[in-house]
């Protein structure tokens, strides 16, 4: 569902030094299938998101999902992509104060969706998500783990074969995250969704089929969650 192929993104500096933000990654997801993807603070995880979400222009590289190149899409093919084809889940709630958990989850349908038929089709997902007694509560009287159930609803509400999820446990307690974790992946295993999940959450990996890890740009497979990262050698860090 998801191939990325040697996917390039430097940035020049003021001082002209060149920052290797994601250095040539390959990787492949397949529906159902979910990837935890791992690094410190720097590493390039969000902006191998953002490429894979066509709102960043790789340098090299080219981006697939469902066979199609989204690394050359126009402008308003992206947004319809986003749209429609792809949930993303971030670590912000991004939900509109005053307004109610299914108002707010149903956004991504309104474009071409009337709103009671929007109601409709996100409500069964909404208390599939334990949230059936909350429908009409406005955003701000929801907990951090309901708010984020609301984001795993909107994400999901177009059906989309693909998911991206940017530290979708971050502000999360550890049992609300492990909560978060287990209806995301359950939900998305159901549909065939193919998930990219970007954490520093080690629970994450429980749930994930592969556990991978971005270092300055470059792809690992060898990392344990649990353990962090070791230290760059010297030889590294004259690479």
């Amino acid at each position: 569902m998801l191939q990325l192929c040697d996917l390039v993104k430097h940035y020049r500096t003021a001082g002209e030094e060149t920052v290797r933000a994601v250095d040539g990654v390959s990787l492949t997801v397949s529906e159902g299938e979910m990837v935890a993807l791992y690094g410190p603070s720097g590493s390039g995880k969000t902006t191998l998101l953002l490429m894979v979400a066509a709102l960043l222009t790789p340098t090299s590289g080219k981006v697939f999902v469902g066979g199609r190149d989204v690394s050359s899409l126009s402008e308003r093919e992206a947004s319809y992509f986003r749209l429609r084809e792809m949930g993303f889940v971030r670590q912000n709630f991004d939900l509109l104060p005053g307004v109610t958990a299914i108002d707010n989850a149903v956004l991504k349908l309104l474009k071409d969706t009337p709103w009671k038929d929007a109601h409709r089709r996100v409500e069964p997902l909404l208390d599939r998500l334990g949230l059936g007694g909350r429908l009409t509560h406005r955003s701000e009287t929801l907990s951090m783990g309901e708010r984020q159930r609301v984001m795993i609803a909107r994400a999901l509400s177009t059906e989309p074969k693909l998911l991206l999820a940017d530290e979708p446990t971050g502000s999360l307690d550890t049992q609300r995250g492990r909560e978060v974790l287990e209806l995301m992946t359950e939900l998305c295993r159901e549909r065939g969704v193919a998930i990219l999940l970007v954490s520093h959450d080690p629970q994450a990996a429980a749930y994930a089929d592969k556990v991978l890890a971005l270092r300055d740009g470059k792809l690992s497979d060898d990392y344990d969650p649990t353990q962090g990262f070791a230290p760059l050698r010297a030889a590294d860090q004259r690479q």
